[in-house]
């Protein structure tokens, strides 16, 4: 499995959209079609102008008649809220949290729409094999944060959580290999049995 960093690498690229002209109907039979409850609204150059939800469509519907006659364009959320699609995993996964929403529309450099992520996409991360995340975790740890021969860190990953053994020279290097380990794609939690050296 490949390192799963950004958006771009878990984000559904086929994505089901409608323009501002959209009327109430088609978006509603879109929605249980596709089996969404959020559509991007696009505009003719493909760039994201707002989002309508279930939740727009019940707000609208609520007694009134002709609500046949409205278009997404009127009933969107505006400004959209999107994220990059070089944008970090967790940070995604924080704005989602932040709007309470399901899915984000994913933009280029431009805002035109490439794509579509999810709370299940962002979840892929967990999905990585334990010893793809300890091969990268002894690589970073040894190659590039500890000084050749100054240490020896053990490292072992099971279900995604890490527990780090061995000496360091330096008690707070424990605690910063901690923190990096934290950061490693697929990373649940992190636990540290790591002994200072004394120089005698």
């Amino acid at each position: 499995m490949k390192h799963l960093r950004t958006v771009d690498d878990v984000m559904t690229h086929a994505v089901v959209t409608v323009n501002r002209g959209a009327p109430f109907k088609d978006i509603v039979e879109a929605m249980r079609q596709w089996r969404i409850s959020a559509l991007p609204v696009v505009s003719d150059e493909g760039r994201v102008v707002g989002v309508v939800s279930e939740a727009d469509l019940l707000l609208k519907a609520q007694g009134q008649d002709d609500s046949r006659a409205v278009t997404a364009g009127q009933l969107m959320t505006v400004p959209a809220v999107t994220v990059p699609r070089n944008a970090g995993i967790p940070g995604a996964a924080r704005l989602m949290a932040r709007g309470h929403l399901k899915r984000l529309p994913v933009v280029d450099d431009d805002g035109r729409l490439v794509g579509v992520v999810s709370r299940g996409d962002l979840l892929k991360i967990y999905l990585r094999p334990d010893a793809d995340i300890a091969q990268e975790l002894r690589e970073l740890i040894m190659n590039q944060l500890i000084p050749e021969g100054s240490a020896t860190v053990y490292v072992h990953v099971s279900d995604g959580i890490v527990r780090l053994s061995g000496t360091v020279p330096d008690p707070s290097l424990g605690d910063v290999l901690v923190r990096v380990a934290r950061t490693v794609p697929g990373v649940v939690d992190v636990s540290a049995r790591l002994e200072s050296e004394v120089p005698s």
